[in-house]
C-alpha cells in the first residue's frame, strides 16, 4: 500500500515539474509578417530563414530555434517576447474619424454648411448633424416624415426658427425642439456666422 502511494507522489512531482510545451509562434508570426505587408519570400530574405521553413513555422508544423526565432524577430523589428506570445493583441474599441472624413452637405446658394455627425447606418432613425449658417443663410426643409422631430442647440450666433408662420430667436446655449413634419426654417439674421447642433429624431 506504502508502494503504491510513493508511486503516485512520485508521478505527481514529474508531473508537477514536467516543462510546458514550447510556445506555438506560427499564427503570431503570420499576424506580424502580414501586418506588415510582407510576403514569406520577403520575410525568408530580410531574415535570412528559408521561406519553406516559415511556412511550417506559420503552419504550426515546426517551432523555431532561439536562432531563428532572434532573427525572425530583428526582421520584423520586435522583440523576442512578443513574437513569443500567443496572445491576440486587443482590438481599439474608438473609432476615429478625421475631420476630411466627415460627409458635408454644402448648401452655399443659401449660406449653410450641414455636416453630417451621425453614423450613416443610423440615418432614418437618429441623425445628428453641425449647422453653420453664413450671416443671412437658411436652411429652409420641407416636412419631414411623420413623427419627426428636430432638437437644435446653438453653438455661437444667433438663428431664429420658424414653423408655418411661428417664429423664435434662439440663444446661445438655448435648444428650440420642435415638430418636424411640417414646414420649417432656421435663419441666421445675425452680422456674424452661426454655429448650431442638429438632433433628427424619426418615430
Amino acid at each position: 500500500m506504502a508502494s503504491e502511494t510513493m508511486k503516485k507522489v512520485i508521478a505527481t512531482k514529474i508531473s508537477s515539474t514536467a516543462p510546458a510545451a514550447p510556445p506555438e509562434v506560427g499564427a503570431t508570426l503570420q499576424r506580424l509578417r502580414l501586418e506588415r505587408g510582407l510576403t514569406l519570400e520577403d520575410l525568408s530574405r530580410t531574415a535570412g530563414v528559408s521561406k519553406s521553413m516559415l511556412s511550417q513555422i506559420e503552419r504550426e508544423k515546426a517551432n523555431p530555434t532561439i536562432a531563428v526565432a532572434w532573427r525572425l524577430a530583428n526582421a520584423l523589428g520586435i522583440g523576442m517576447a512578443e513574437l513569443l506570445t500567443a496572445e491576440v493583441p486587443k482590438v481599439d474599441p474608438i473609432r476615429m474619424l478625421e475631420p476630411h472624413e466627415t460627409p458635408t452637405l454644402p448648401g452655399e446658394h443659401s449660406g449653410y454648411v450641414l455636416k453630417i455627425l451621425g453614423p450613416m447606418e443610423l440615418g432614418g432613425r437618429f441623425e445628428w448633424y453641425e449647422l453653420v449658417l453664413a450671416p443671412g443663410g437658411a436652411l429652409v426643409s420641407h416636412a419631414h416624415d411623420p413623427g419627426t422631430s428636430e432638437h437644435l442647440t446653438l453653438l455661437a450666433g444667433s438663428v431664429e426658427v420658424e414653423i408655418e408662420g411661428f417664429k423664435k430667436k434662439l440663444k446661445v446655449g438655448g435648444t428650440a425642439r420642435y415638430e418636424a413634419d411640417r414646414a420649417h426654417a432656421i435663419r441666421n439674421l445675425g452680422k456674424t456666422e452661426a454655429k448650431a447642433l442638429m438632433v433628427v429624431i424619426h418615430r
